[in-house]
């Protein structure tokens, strides 16, 4: 693990400093819970084709927005060591729950950049005409201090319905999505949200946008659905120009995934939503 008090913090941070420099050949990690932070990761592809990607999914212990910030902190601690070991240049920590739970202590942690997922709050306040916008969280994310603050922070005059969707990772993790209990789930969900005048959703989960045509089925084309793929990609180009870590090579990037739970089905849920096939490999 990487740290568990301030006197680990001081060490690591004394290990981190004796690390290899980084240089831009250097792949870049992400990981999620499971497999929500795919749709960060395609997108990252497709706008720095030339970038090696490192993927890791906690598919044993999603979804992380049922566990404890304590437990929250130390996975995303071991998987950000096991990132180091292998020398990436960046972090995207492609989660909402890991990042309002464990960003903050990572960033103090580690020197490399370190890019978060949080919802378009305020895009969201400014473009909704109603005045009245929603954010789909887990139960840990409705719960944290952090995302409670940004909320406040950013919600001006705004109306915020914040919906935690218990039950929803569980079915896109299971590959559960176009089922009748995954449309039932989100119908109860969003139509009350629709009912108080709701014209803007954020979706506050990286497992969301999977199923962001089922969101829009019910929502209609009166409700903008906003996510944080692009923003996230936006961020990560930024701090890799401002660190001099862009890959200047000229041919496509390698990409590799690993799992907690290693197994024939989590394979093909990878390569369906990754929309063709791979090689999945077990971490750690």
């Amino acid at each position: 693990m990487l740290l568990q008090n301030n006197i680990d913090i001081q060490t690591a941070n004394l290990t981190l400093k004796n690390e290899r420099p980084a240089v831009n050949t250097d792949a870049i990690g992400i990981f999620d819970s499971g497999v929500g932070g795919l749709s960060i990761a395609q997108c990252i592809e497709k706008q720095l084709p030339n970038e090696n990607l490192l993927y890791v999914a906690d598919t044993l212990h999603a979804p992380y927005g049922e566990k404890s910030p304590q437990f929250i902190q130390q996975r995303v601690n071991e998987i950000a060591q096991w990132f180091i070991e292998r020398n990436v240049k960046a972090i995207v920590v492609a989660c909402n729950t890991a990042t309002v739970n464990a960003i903050d202590q990572l960033r103090q942690t580690i020197s490399m950049p370190v890019i978060g997922v949080e919802p378009a709050i305020k895009p969201a306040a400014n473009l909704s005409k109603n005045k009245k916008i929603a954010i789909l969280v887990t139960k840990a994310t409705a719960e944290n201090q952090r995302f409670l603050a940004l909320v406040g922070q950013y919600s001006y005059n705004t109306q915020v319905t914040i919906q935690p969707c218990p039950g929803l990772v569980e079915l896109i993790e299971q590959d559960k999505k176009n089922t009748a209990e995954c449309k039932s789930l989100l119908n109860a969900y969003l139509l009350p949200l629709l009912a108080k005048g709701v014209d803007t959703i954020v979706l506050g989960c990286t497992h969301y946008p999977l199923v962001s045509d089922l969101i829009k089925d019910i929502c209609g084309n009166d409700v903008v659905i906003m996510e944080t793929a692009q923003p996230v990609t936006e961020q990560l180009q930024r701090q890799l120009k401002l660190h001099q870590l862009i890959n200047s090579n000229s041919r496509l990037g390698t990409k590799a995934f690993y799992s907690s739970m290693h197994c024939s089905k989590q394979q093909a849920l990878f390569s369906h939503i990754w929309q063709r096939p791979l090689q999945l490999k077990h971490y750690p």
